[in-house]
């Protein structure tokens, strides 16, 4: 699907949209790409001998992954799916200036407007980094 269909289901933009592509979708899981060129800002400063995307960055964009598929979850009503929290965090493998990263979510569990998610990121086949989170929905303003 086309940046098109994530851009009309999540509010976030560039340069914060960590999201190129949905690979695939069903109900409960949801697989994205995202290529980094090399020219984002931030690997100016992350670091200036040996670029390397954040940690934080992958995490994000898995989170914003994990928006795109509640987006069809909550569709109606008002209000994002922001993060509450993140649990049992593992950085395995680097991603550089260059790379592609393929973002796996599934849904796992719902009670009420708060949904639980496991991530994982690879970048050539490899596990980069994996996660459990969880969202609320919140409303507007």
């Amino acid at each position: 699907m086309s940046r098109d269909a994530i851009l009309a289901a999540i509010p976030h933009r560039p340069p914060m949209l960590l999201l190129d592509e949905i690979v695939e979708q069903s109900d409960d899981r949801i697989v994205c790409r995202k290529h980094f060129s090399g020219e984002e800002d931030f690997f100016a400063g992350h670091y200036p001998q040996f670029p390397l995307v954040p940690g934080v960055l992958l995490c994000e964009a898995a989170m914003q992954a994990g928006a795109v598929l509640l987006s069809k979850l909550v569709a109606g009503k008002a209000g994002v799916p922001v993060a509450t929290r993140m649990n049992d965090v593992r950085f395995k493998q680097m991603v550089r200036p260059g790379d592609t990263i393929d973002i796996e979510v599934k849904l796992t569990e719902r009670l009420a407007e708060a949904y639980f998610l496991q991530a994982t990121v690879r970048t050539a086949g490899k596990l980069a980094v994996r996660f459990d989170f969880a969202c609320m929905l919140v409303p507007p303003g």
